[in-house]
């Protein structure tokens, strides 16, 4: 089956789908599919993390994904423009001993003419809770 693009610039209801599809392409926990929306040469800000190409982005999610179990994101279109979108976002996990987090996000997103993501920039806090405080 082969999938359409969402190509820049971005309108309101195209933002908005990109946003939705990254939302569930993250939720699979899923690296390989993950990856697949970003340019072979991709450009990462992850917290103090600097990563460079799908194969580090591949990486880095299969190690992620180890230390963040039972994962749950959900996230909110913020702004968008041209080839940029900004998102809000937030996510629950809880790590190996336990101990559940919410963590908070704004990313920035720049796409390349062929609707990739060829940047993203990610400011990530972490706040500790208990297992009663979920809300995804």
């Amino acid at each position: 089956m082969e999938v359409k693009l969402i190509l820049p610039p971005f309108d309101e209801h195209g933002a908005l789908k990109k946003v939705q599809m990254a939302e569930d392409a993250w939720n699979s926990q899923d690296p390989e599919r993950v990856a697949l929306a970003y340019t072979v040469d991709t450009e990462w800000r992850n917290r103090s993390l600097f990563i460079n190409g799908r194969d580090e982005v591949i990486k880095f999610l299969k190690l992620k994904w180890k230390q963040e179990l039972q994962y749950k994101l959900k996230k909110e279109l913020w702004a968008f423009k041209d080839n940029r979108i900004a998102v809000r976002f937030e996510y629950e996990y809880h790590d190996l001993n336990k101990q559940w987090f919410r963590a908070y996000d704004n990313e920035n997103w720049e796409f390349d003419a062929s609707g990739l993501m060829s940047r993203r920039f990610a400011s990530i806090n972490d706040l500790p809770i208990s297992a009663g405080q979920r809300r995804l």
